[in-house]
C-alpha cells in the first residue's frame, strides 16, 4: 500500500478512475447538500454519509455473495469428503472423477464455482475507488479544492517555492506528502494542493510566520481557519493523525480528552471489523484427518480473521483521522448489512434457496435457446439435512433433491406444449433434431 499522498488529480487506473469520479460527484454534491440545507461545511460527516450511501448502493451485490457463502458453507463438508477420497491419487482418471463429483455438488445446490469471484470482480473496483475518494478528497471534491486555489496561486508566485516547501516538508517529517515536480523541475498546482490538505492547524501558523511568505500571510491563516472548520470532528482534525493527539497528551500536557477520542479511532476500527469478521458466514468446520491442506487452510483463514483487524488499528495509528473515520463507518455500515442478511438468509429455506438457483439458470437456458438443464446422477444424490442432526440412514434426507429431479422432469414435459414461436418451442426443435442425429 502506497502511503504517499499523489498528485491531486483523478487516478489514471482503468475503471477505478472513472468510478472514483463519479464517487466524486457524489461526495461533493453531499457536501454542498449539507452546506445548502444546514449551513454544515465537515468533511468527516461527509465521508459517513457517503460510506452509507455506496455501500447501500452495494446491498444487491452483498446478498447475492451471502447467498453463495450460505450455500458454500453447506457444500464445504460433501467438497471436503470427495477431497479426501480421492486425496493422493493422481492419476488423470481420478482427478477426472473428483472433477465431477465436485461439480454434482455445486450442481446439487444450483451454483456456479465462480460464483463468488463473479461478485468480488463488480465489489474490488467499487471498493478501490472509494478508498482513493477518501484517501484524496481535493482531487474529487471541487468544493474542497476551491479552498485552497488563491493561496496556491500566491506560493507558486514566489520565487524558488518548490526548494521552499520542500524543506518545509522534510522539517515537519511530513512522510505521507510528496510534491510532484513538472517539466521545468517545479512542483506542480495539484501536488501543493495535496501538501496543503495535509497540514495540520499547527503547520498551518508555521507556513503563515515564514518570511518568504509574509505578503500574504493573512490569506495563509484566512485559509487555514476555513479548512480546520471543515476538517474538524468531534475536536479532532482529520487530516491529523491519532498518534499525534496521544502524543501531545504524553509529552506536552496536552488535551486527555482529544488523546481518549484519537484512541477510540484505531480501538473502534479493530472492533467494528472483528464484528463484521464474526457476522459473516463461516464454513462448517470438519475433522481434517489427514487432510493436510484443508488443516493449512483453516488456519491461515483464522489467523487471517485476527490479523486483519489489528494491521486496521495499527494503521489508524499513523494514518489520517479522516481515513480511520472511512474505515469505522464502513465497517459498521457492513455489520449491519450483515446482520440484515443473515436474518433473511437464516428464515430461508435451504431447498427454496436451491430452487430459487435453479429456476434462475433456467430461465436464462430458455433466455439463450437451451432446453432445461438435466441434472446428473451423482447430483441426484441429496445432502444432509441441514438444519436438523441426521436421526436414521433412511431416505429423508433425500427428498429435496428428489422434489429438485422430480421439478425438472416436469419442466421437460411442459416444454413440450409450449406455444408455436415460443423460444420453448424452437428449443424443443433443436433438442428433437439432436436426438434424431443421436439416433442416426
Amino acid at each position: 500500500m502506497n502511503l504517499e499522498l499523489f498528485l491531486a488529480t483523478k487516478t489514471g487506473t482503468p475503471i477505478i478512475g472513472q468510478i472514483a469520479s463519479v464517487m466524486g460527484w457524489i461526495m461533493d454534491g453531499i457536501y454542498k447538500m449539507l452546506d445548502g440545507l444546514f449551513g454544515i461545511q465537515n468533511i468527516g460527516l461527509c465521508i459517513i454519509i457517503f460510506s452509507i450511501l455506496i455501500f447501500a448502493f452495494m446491498t444487491p451485490l452483498q446478498i447475492k455473495q451471502q447467498k453463495f457463502s450460505k450455500l458454500s458453507a453447506i457444500m464445504q463438508p460433501e467438497i471436503q469428503k470427495i477431497q479426501k477420497k480421492y486425496q493422493g491419487k493422481k492419476d488423470q482418471d481420478s482427478m477426472m472423477k473428483m472433477n465431477e463429483e465436485t461439480q454434482a455438488v455445486y450442481q446439487k445446490y444450483g451454483v456456479s464455482p465462480t460464483g463468488s469471484c463473479v461478485q468480488l470482480a463488480i465489489q474490488m473496483p467499487i471498493l478501490f475507488a472509494l478508498y482513493q475518494v477518501i484517501y484524496r478528497i481535493p482531487a474529487y471534491v471541487g468544493s474542497v479544492k476551491s479552498i485552497f486555489t488563491g493561496v496556491v496561486d500566491k506560493l507558486v508566485a514566489v520565487n524558488g517555492y518548490t526548494d521552499i516547501l520542500q524543506q518545509f516538508i522534510t522539517d515537519n517529517s511530513m512522510t505521507r506528502v510528496r510534491l510532484v515536480m513538472d517539466s521545468a523541475g517545479n512542483a506542480t498546482s495539484n501536488s501543493i494542493v495535496d501538501f496543503l490538505y495535509a497540514l495540520s492547524p499547527e503547520q498551518w501558523k508555521e507556513l503563515a510566520k515564514m518570511d518568504q511568505f509574509s505578503g500574504f500571510s493573512d490569506m495563509i491563516t484566512s485559509t487555514s481557519h476555513e479548512i480546520s472548520k471543515m476538517q474538524g470532528f468531534c475536536g479532532l482534525n482529520i487530516a491529523d493523525q491519532p498518534l499525534y493527539y496521544i502524543m501531545e497528551f504524553l509529552k506536552n500536557h496536552g488535551s486527555l480528552l482529544l488523546a481518549i477520542i484519537a484512541l477510540l479511532i484505531p480501538v473502534l476500527a479493530w472492533a467494528t471489523q472483528m464484528l463484521n469478521l464474526k457476522l459473516m458466514p463461516q464454513a462448517a468446520t470438519q475433522p481434517t484427518d489427514g487432510n493436510d491442506q484443508a488443516s493449512a487452510m483453516a488456519s491461515s483463514m483464522k489467523t487471517m480473521n485476527m490479523v486483519m483487524p489489528l494491521m486496521s488499528a495499527f494503521f489508524c495509528f499513523t494514518f489520517p483521522v479522516g481515513l480511520g473515520i472511512y474505515w469505522i463507518a464502513s465497517a459498521v455500515v457492513r455489520s449491519a448489512q450483515q446482520f440484515a442478511i443473515n436474518r433473511h438468509l437464516d428464515k430461508m429455506n435451504i431447498d427454496d434457496l436451491v430452487n430459487e438457483n435453479m429456476k434462475k439458470i433456467e430461465a436464462k437456458r430458455a433466455k439463450e435457446g437451451l432446453p432445461p438443464q438435466k441434472i446428473t446422477n451423482q447430483a441426484h444424490q441429496s445432502a444432509k439435512n441441514i438444519n436438523k442432526p441426521v436421526i436414521d440412514k433412511g431416505n429423508s434426507g433425500n427428498n429435496g433433491a428428489s422434489d429438485r429431479a422430480r421439478k425438472v422432469d416436469e419442466a421437460y414435459a411442459k416444454s413440450r406444449n409450449a406455444k408455436a414461436g415460443s423460444i420453448t418451442a424452437k428449443a424443443n426443435l433443436v433438442r428433437d433434431f439432436d436426438e434424431r442425429n443421436k439416433k442416426k
